[in-house]
């Protein structure tokens, strides 16, 4: 796989992108937005001839999957590793929610973002095994240009897995609706890459 690419994409926006809201592991459907999002993806997809596509088993994750998968006419691959870090209890509250329900958490959080847990779910650190995990089946299908659907904080270790980067690196990128990260597997190469039709890459 030296001169394989990973594409890795966030899913459409959702109703709780909107509200502000922790999904975590939770469901929230796509927005009008968000399945423009998800229609752009799959242009983005076919235009760079990408040969399998995996999701998130979460729906929002794979409904926008599946218009790409669709779109190339492949199957869907929907790998449980994917799916977005557990909120535990913090899962469908706003900020604010949060910071009443547990004063100091979002404040001890910033001091080590890798380790810390969110109570009754998991950290960075679980997230990142299973983001190895993830890339490493992703290696064995042998595709050459696969698109991987995640979420915004799985996909920190994604990248960090298919680039090779420290965590500390890829935890404060941000990763909206419409962007999407190439990496060659063989050097490591980043690219960030826009799937929004009216943004030249």
């Amino acid at each position: 796989m030296d001169s394989a690419v990973v594409y890795l994409a966030r899913h459409g926006q959702t109703e709780w992108n909107v509200q502000k809201r922790w999904q975590g592991q939770l469901e929230s459907p796509l927005t009008g937005q968000g399945r423009q999002a998800a229609t752009d993806l799959a242009q983005f997809a076919v235009e760079r001839d990408v040969d399998a596509v995996f999701s998130s088993p979460l729906l929002r994750a794979r409904s926008t999957a599946a218009i790409a998968a669709n779109a190339l006419g492949v199957r869907l691959q929907v790998l449980p590793e994917l799916a977005e870090l557990h909120h535990g209890a913090m899962a469908g509250l706003t900020a604010p929610e949060a910071d009443s329900m547990f004063p100091g958490a979002r404040a001890t959080r910033e001091h080590d973002k890798y380790q810390w847990r969110f109570p009754g779910g998991e950290n960075y650190a679980d997230a990142d095994e299973r983001a190895a995990r993830a890339i490493s089946e992703v290696e064995r299908e042998g595709c050459n240009r696969a698109l991987i659907v995640s979420h915004e904080m799985i996909g920190r270790m994604l990248l960090r897995q298919a680039a090779g980067w420290e965590p500390r690196v890829t935890l404060g990128r941000r990763q909206p609706h419409h962007r999407v990260y190439r990496v060659v597997r063989s050097t490591g190469e980043v690219s960030e890459l826009s799937t929004d039709p009216s943004t030249p890459n």
